[in-house]
């Protein structure tokens, strides 16, 4: 139901991310790219999306589940958005699939180096931020045992 990550560590997932981006010349096309990225995201399944795993503080609605322990945690997430399942495949293919300690040692640098902070919406800043919180309170979590 999940995918392993891609990248040995995180830090070679978010390089591997902004060399991807680094293709496309204008945002018309990352934009459509994040679309096509959120299309991979694995199957979700319908008994998941319940108000106890829906994720709060996004103008969309999304869900997110994390499983495992501090050796190693999963999430499993989807939004109704397009371009926030988009955004939502990048967190995950940078820290689903990591320790807790990888986790909390990773800054989301890739948002910066890859130019999304300058064009998302504030909702969608909101929601990105949300989600990354939600991935560091579950690496806290596990971590504290």
């Amino acid at each position: 139901m999940s995918t392993p990550p891609l990248e040995h560590t995180a830090a070679e997932a978010q390089a591997a991310i902004a060399d991807e981006f680094g293709f496309f010349g204008d945002w018309s096309e990352r934009y459509q790219y994040l679309i096509d990225l959120g299309r991979k995201l694995p199957e979700f399944p319908d008994t998941w999306k319940t108000e106890e795993h829906r994720l709060h503080g996004c103008q969309s609605l999304v869900w997110i589940v994390a499983e495992g322990d501090a050796s190693k945690l999963i999430f499993h997430s989807i939004s109704d958005s397009a371009i926030v399942s988009g955004l939502i495949y990048l967190a995950l293919r940078v820290y689903s699939g990591r320790s807790a300690e990888e986790i909390l040692a990773t800054e989301p640098d890739y948002i910066a180096s890859i130019g999304l902070s300058k064009h998302l919406s504030p909702t969608r800043s909101n929601g990105l931020a949300a989600l990354l919180a939600f991935i560091r309170h579950q690496a806290q979590t596990a971590q504290a045992g």
